[in-house]
């Protein structure tokens, strides 16, 4: 089975690259914000509602960076063959999400819906000199964040 997930790195006008921390199933995992594509909903239709769901925030979809070209298990599912698609996205509006100064810097608020969910993000920026795909848990975003860095590709601002 194929799972398509769709991913938005925003990069503010500090030069700093917005990360998802996130506490899934008793492991942690610093990845791009975004999620899965559902049924009858376009990759960027499904980057935007993500960006509304996780953050509360309009975004508008930009370029297109990457899709995956190889084989890729899903971390959670061996049956599932993992497909992302990441684009550029640019903010439409102010951040009001809370954001963090250090990873996984979870909230007693926050620890209260993991253990009901088992699952729970924040959200942090990291600074350009400091990104590169060592910044990342999942190994699509390693190979998008060294493309991004490492082929000087547009920053948008």
């Amino acid at each position: 089975m194929f799972n398509l997930r769709v991913y938005g790195i925003l990069i503010n006008n500090k030069k700093q690259v917005l990360v998802s921390d996130e506490f899934i199933r008793g492991k942690y995992y610093t990845k791009f914000p975004g999620g899965g594509l559902e049924f009858g909903e376009g990759t960027r239709d499904c980057l935007k509602r993500e960006f509304a769901e996780e953050m509360n925030l309009n975004v508008k979809v930009e370029d297109h960076i990457y899709t995956t070209d190889f084989f890729q298990m899903s971390a959670f599912n061996p049956e599932h063959q993992i497909i992302s698609i990441y684009y550029y996205v640019n903010a439409l509006g102010p951040i009001t999400a809370p954001l963090r100064d250090k990873e996984f810097d979870f909230d007693e608020e926050q620890m209260a819906i993991y253990r009901e969910k088992n699952e729970i993000e924040t959200f942090r920026f990291i600074d350009w000199d400091n990104f590169s795909g060592r910044s990342f848990s999942l190994p699509i975003d390693k190979i998008v964040a060294d493309l991004v860095k490492e082929k000087s590709l547009p920053i948008k601002l």
